[in-house]
């Protein structure tokens, strides 16, 4: 579990040190273009749009929020 730091109690200097282990930390991961990544996020949709509910919308008898009667207003 990380501590919990308090930033207004740090130094200009241990900021500084903070955002350069960051900045090192960054450096590190793969970039990837946005064009590939949207491309691969559409692919991945499209791959499961059969079985996703907020396309297909729930089954009356999956449905747990459905309606259990109606409302009648005399």
């Amino acid at each position: 579990r990380m501590p919990v730091i308090n930033v207004d109690d740090l130094t200009d200097k241990d900021k500084a040190v903070m955002e350069v282990n960051q900045l090192k930390i960054e450096i590190k991961l793969e970039r990837w273009l946005t064009s590939k990544c949207c491309e691969e996020i559409k692919e991945y949709i499209q791959a499961g749009v059969e079985e996703d509910t907020l396309v297909k919308g729930i089954s009356e008898e999956k449905n747990p929020f459905k309606e259990k009667g109606g409302c009648v207003i005399c």
